[in-house]
């Protein structure tokens, strides 16, 4: 390999260790967090605070304020991933959702990817379809386990989640976002505004002073999970294909039950340990039918690699 191009894969490998790691490492953070912050409100502090850092930030650097349409382009982008996306799973996490088990059921991202590309003209393999049929079997399993059969509204929360976040991955790299780092900074913003919206009308308030640990989190999701893992994210969608982009979903479910049954007393029973195989293995079908198949037909937009 050309030092030219592990010049080039270098940012691409640093943003998956972000998005597998760090990202994995959330759904604990976010647990310990919503049992002094009320979820929306955390949420929406999360990203907004996360996204003004960036924003001002970026502005010292020189970097061109954004016009209206990408503003435009950018709030819905961040509506889908962040407000609807990350703000579902942190509200069912509220409701008790074990953090490793809101992982696994986010883990079929990817899946829904799939479908949504399929949707935009890209064509899939039937090693792709595959993997869905596959993955639909692991979340009908998952539902089956304690965890989720006693909690029908967080199950149900995590699910839309996953459908938005996969639509909004999907859709970003179709419309006109703001160049750079700066795609995230408006992200996040606007998307902590809605957040905060929704928790003002929700009737959400702070009954009493976040304790030490709340706050720690707060501030571990605003920097490491929002200004670099979300940064990240954002590269990969517009430099790689959305199915490798959203490939940290096979990783960062192993990363969240671990560190939930190691520091937060959380377990998983047997039919759940095999609908995270099951879901896993699905997600892996689909990317590796991602990297193997190539389109045929002609005239079709061409797929970022």
């Amino acid at each position: 390999m050309s030092r030219s191009a592990l010049r080039s894969l270098l940012p691409v490998i640093a943003a998956m260790f972000a998005l597998y790691f760090i990202w994995g490492s959330t759904y604990l953070v976010i647990r310990i967090g919503v049992e002094s912050w009320p979820p929306m409100m955390m949420a929406g502090l999360r990203f907004f605070v996360a996204g003004v850092i960036m924003f001002t930030f970026l502005q010292l650097r020189g970097h061109k304020v954004p016009s209206m349409k990408e503003w435009l382009a950018a709030g819905l982008i961040g509506v889908l991933l962040l407000t609807v996306g990350n703000g579902l799973v942190t509200v069912a996490e509220h409701l008790d959702v074990p953090s490793g088990i809101a992982a696994v059921m986010v883990a079929t991202v990817p899946l829904f990817t799939l479908c949504f590309s399929r949707i935009f003209g890209m064509p899939n393999s039937r090693l792709e379809w595959t993997g869905v049929a596959i993955g639909l079997l692991g979340i009908v399993l998952l539902n089956t386990g304690s965890n989720l059969s006693g909690n029908p509204w967080g199950a149900l929360l995590i699910l839309l989640a996953s459908l938005s976040w996969a639509f909004g991955s999907v859709l970003s790299a179709r419309v006109k976002l703001p160049k750079g780092l700066m795609a995230g900074a408006a992200e996040m913003i606007i998307a902590g505004v809605v957040l905060l919206i929704a928790s003002r009308i929700s009737g959400e308030q702070l009954t009493q002073t976040p304790s030490p640990a709340g706050f720690a989190a707060l501030a571990y999701l605003v920097v490491m999970g929002s200004m670099i893992a979300i940064s990240a994210y954002m590269f990969l969608l517009k430099t790689v294909r959305p199915a490798i982009a959203t490939s940290y979903a096979y990783v960062n479910p192993v990363v969240a039950v671990l560190l939930g049954i190691g520091f937060a007393g959380e377990s998983l029973s047997l039919v759940e340990w095999l609908a995270l195989g099951v879901i896993l293995s699905a997600v892996l079908l689909v990317t590796l039918g991602r990297l193997v198949f190539k389109p045929k037909t002609a005239g079709l937009e061409k797929v970022k690699v």
